[in-house]
């Protein structure tokens, strides 16, 4: 499986029907499994056995699906969340707690931004917030002895930065923590962050992993890669005994392979139970069976929408990666050089009030709250996403007051330009 391409892990891994078994990924729609014995029982609840007892924490449909998201990633092992909220706090909360330190890129979705300088900042957990092209040594000078982690974005939402996986691995590696990454705008078909040496993967897969718009959701996925045992007092969630498990050290029990995604199960989706509904896991594999075949069509899209802009006197300026001449041209070609995303961000010439007549008009891209969609869809995000951030936070997002962002979905191509091009008058 893994020597697979990428189209064949999207159709074919994750889950492999034995002789009789249903062929598709089946739903299984119970809270609870029963088993013959106490004993049973008591060998999952100790971890010494591999199985399910309460839907809670695991459920087979989930495990099947995020199995496949690790194989299209090159992962050793995932888990499935409620949404990419859910992921991004998992994966932070998995290896810091209240009094440690988080390097995160300024350049990351509204969304996060708040849960890390808001919500986190409650638990006691400090983020500093580093622009994604800060220098080597300006990074450098944001790492504290408490810091624990690096996290960043692939292709931030809205602002379509791309931020250069290598400089910041190099940097968090010195300092021996991870470097966590949310993959959602590319996806793993169009880019593998564990090839940079990025150390652990985000998403939201309610974006282009499902497609459709039915279900919302969330991955993480590990490499397996970063070695936990070897900075001891830094992680010592995963490197001293866990009372709450008998005594387990998932480090040494699981190995880098598997404590990462272990520990988020057993202890934060016991306790916060932020579970994928089984029936959006159905719906999410189904999504993933077309993920290589989509992609295509909306990064085509979005690149005919991109040229349209740069030649158009109504754009202020305007943000595609995979566009000659853009800012971030170089680092994607060196990352995902077959394509970025569907995603095309602008100004509109006049300022805010332009930007949202601009929106009244369109009649195929619709005003939503979300992104990455088989239909076309499009947001301002200082007057949604990102409108509680102040000016300086929006500035430093990469988010003008005039930007809209356009997300191309599978229709005609012709016909999004038009819709485009008469929306601007």
């Amino acid at each position: 499986m893994d020597k697979w391409n990428i189209e064949t892990k999207c159709v074919q891994s994750g889950y492999r029907p034995m002789n009789g078994e249903p062929r598709e990924v089946p739903i299984y729609q119970s809270t609870t499994f029963k088993y013959d014995t106490s004993a049973d029982m008591a060998k999952l609840f100790d971890l010494e056995a591999s199985g399910y007892f309460y839907t809670r924490l695991q459920n087979p449909t989930n495990d099947l699906v995020a199995a496949k998201i690790a194989a299209m990633e090159g992962g050793t092992a995932g888990m499935l969340t409620s949404s990419g909220q859910a992921a991004n706090f998992f994966a932070i909360f998995n290896i810091a707690n209240a009094g440690d330190h988080i390097i995160s890129s300024s350049s990351i979705y509204g969304g996060t931004f708040n849960l890390f300088n808001v919500t986190m900042r409650k638990m006691g957990i400090e983020f500093t917030f580093v622009s994604p092209d800060c220098t080597e040594e300006e990074l450098e000078a944001a790492f504290r002895p408490n810091t624990k982690a690096v996290f960043g974005e692939s292709i931030a939402n809205p602002a379509l930065t791309v931020i250069d996986f290598e400089k910041f691995a190099s940097a968090a590696h010195a300092h021996g923590v991870p470097f966590i990454v949310d993959n959602t705008f590319p996806t793993p078909v169009n880019c593998r962050p564990f090839e940079f040496g990025v150390d652990i993967i985000t998403h939201s897969t309610t974006k282009y992993m499902d497609g459709h718009g039915s279900a919302v959701g969330g991955a993480i996925v590990d490499s397996g890669r970063f070695d936990w045992m070897a900075h001891v007092d830094k992680f010592p969630g995963l490197t001293t005994p866990d009372d709450s498990y008998h005594g387990i050290t998932y480090a040494e029990k699981f190995g880098k392979e598997g404590a990462f995604i272990t520990k988020a199960t057993a202890q934060l989706m016991r306790d916060f139970g932020s579970i994928q509904a089984p029936q959006n896991a159905y719906y999410l594999n189904l999504g993933l069976e077309s993920l290589h075949v989509r992609m295509k069509q909306h990064c085509a899209n979005a690149m005919a929408l991109a040229q349209f802009l740069k030649e158009s006197p109504k754009a202020e300026f305007m943000n595609y990666p995979s566009l000659p001449g853009d800012k971030y041209y170089d680092v994607a070609m060196k990352y995902m050089p077959n394509g970025s995303c569907g995603v095309v961000s602008f100004g509109v010439r006049g300022g805010r009030a332009a930007a949202e007549e601009f929106m009244k008009k369109l009649r195929i891209f619709a005003i939503e709250t979300h992104v990455a969609d088989a239909r076309s869809c499009c947001l301002h995000p200082a007057s949604s996403t990102h409108r509680q951030l102040t000016d300086e936070e929006l500035e430093a997002c990469g988010v003008a007051g005039n930007l809209v962002r356009m997300s191309c979905g599978l229709e005609n191509t012709e016909d999004l330009i038009a819709d485009v091009a008469n929306a601007l008058g």
